[in-house]
């Protein structure tokens, strides 16, 4: 009897146990299916960040652009009483940069293979304060961070494709948002801003297609369209200036790889419409022609060799704003009402990133930018400010500017501590009566102004 009730007890305590498991087993097609094709993956992760000066930043002055020129309460240089009310140290620590995302991969027919990725972070909904009576500089300071898309893409990628001799190639389309391929590349940094605006930095809707033939090279090209990171204009920053220019931005780039090695250079055009609708001769609202064309070129190579990696990238050529870089373009004959001519800002932007380590990281980055003018002087001079659509991040009375940045890091598992300092310095010019010289340049009473900014990253990946 004791042993019939010894086996009934066992029997009933046991039965959860095995009910569990036929639900494992039955749940166990779906759990394979999500950990074979879904990856979930994100971070949390705070910034402590202390500024010497007001700046340029955004994302509630996380993402560091430069210090703002001086602006002095009195022109009088001998009074005693003469401060620069820009010269204001500040302070902030926020976790809105945290970040959550999906790859979904292993879909394929034959050598077709299908894949995906959504990305989203939390620094929308921040509002800004509109009542600047005793600070003299504060934006996106207040509210609570809503979540915004940062990356969303399908992919297509035929694998196995032929070539002559034993190499074959692979041919992948990559169609929705995602990393501008002009801003793909970024050095070794934690900082928010990874290196802008010293070099490009956009995410943007495009269609790209990457060409891998044999082992060492790729040829890309992308049709690229304009969201968050848009051209200047008359009416500020805005996508509306693609929309009728009815053409999208047109990139392409071929580069060379090796294990170790990576060198590849590109040119990105775009073309939009600063105006649509404007007046005639006779006072009539009628359509315009007006266009504005421009091209940019870079370069960017890597090398990498056990814990030591060195990254460097140069652009040159005109515009460039709609990804950040300190360029514009400006109206330079009015001559004809309805077909009015524009010249696009020659830009230089450069930098170099060193790292080395793995549990201990030291990282120390450069960066060099020189607003080099228009490409083609203006026949109404001097121009006037209004004239002048610059980056709606930075000033067009900028010469130069460059910033050192040292940074070192701690890997433990999956938290990470960085702590960076860094020094921005921005060579502005006065405007002469709100105007500039006929390249657009403002170079009367050239003088440096500098930020001294000291970041602390906290961060846990999972």
């Amino acid at each position: 009897m004791k042993k019939t009730v010894l086996i009934l007890m066992t029997m009933i305590l046991a039965f959860p146990l095995f009910a569990e498991q036929k639900a494992d087993k039955k749940d166990s097609p779906v759990k394979e299916h999500l950990q074979n094709h879904f990856k979930f993956y994100g971070f949390i992760r705070n910034y402590f960040v202390f500024d010497s000066r007001d700046s340029k930043a955004g994302t509630a002055d996380l993402f560091y652009y430069m210090p703002l020129d001086n602006k002095w309460n009195t022109p009088d240089v001998n009074n005693p009483a003469r401060e620069d009310l820009n010269a204001s140290p500040n302070f902030r620590f926020l976790a809105l940069t945290s970040r959550v995302g999906v790859d979904v991969g292993g879909y394929f027919v034959k050598n077709v293979h299908f894949g995906a990725k959504v990305e989203a972070d939390f620094y929308s909904g921040l509002s800004k304060l509109t009542t600047n009576t005793g600070f003299s500089g504060n934006t996106n300071i207040s509210g609570t961070a809503a979540m915004r898309l940062r990356q969303a893409y399908a992919t297509v990628t035929w694998k196995d494709l032929p070539m002559s001799g034993e190499e074959t190639a692979q041919v992948g389309l990559k169609i929705g948002q995602a990393w501008h391929p002009m801003a793909a590349d970024h050095p070794h940094l934690f900082s928010l801003e990874a290196g802008a605006p010293f070099g490009p930095f956009s995410r943007t809707p495009q269609v790209t297609m990457d060409a891998n033939l044999g082992k060492n090279w790729v040829v890309s090209t992308a049709a690229v369209w304009q969201m968050q990171y848009q051209s200047a204009g008359p009416d500020g920053s805005s996508a509306i200036y693609m929309k009728y220019g009815c053409t999208p931005e047109i990139y392409a780039a071929v580069a060379f790889k090796t294990k170790d090695f990576l060198f590849r250079v590109g040119a990105d055009l775009v073309s939009i419409k600063p105006r649509n609708i404007g007046e005639n001769a006779a006072g009539l609202d009628v359509h315009v022609k007006d266009r504005k064309t421009s091209v940019l070129g870079y370069v960017y190579t890597q090398y990498t060799h056990k814990m030591f990696s060195v990254k460097a990238k140069t652009t040159f050529g005109e515009g460039g704003e709609h990804m950040n870089l300190m360029s514009g373009y400006a109206v330079v004959d009015r001559t004809d009402p309805i077909n009015w001519k524009y010249a696009s800002m020659r830009n230089s932007s450069s930098w170099l990133s060193l790292c080395y380590g793995k549990k201990w990281q030291g990282v120390l980055f450069l960066g060099y930018v020189k607003n080099l003018g228009l490409a083609e002087g203006a026949s109404n001079t001097p121009l006037a400010k209004s004239d002048v659509y610059f980056c709606s991040n930075g000033f067009s009375n900028i010469n130069q500017m460059y910033r050192i940045n040292p940074q070192v890091l701690y890997n433990f598992g999956k938290f990470t501590l960085g702590l960076e300092y860094q020094w921005t310095a921005v060579q502005y010019g006065e405007y002469d009566g709100g105007t500039l010289n006929k390249y657009a340049l403002a170079d009367k009473n050239l003088h440096w102004v500098g930020n001294n900014r000291v970041n602390m990253m906290v961060k846990f990946t999972f």
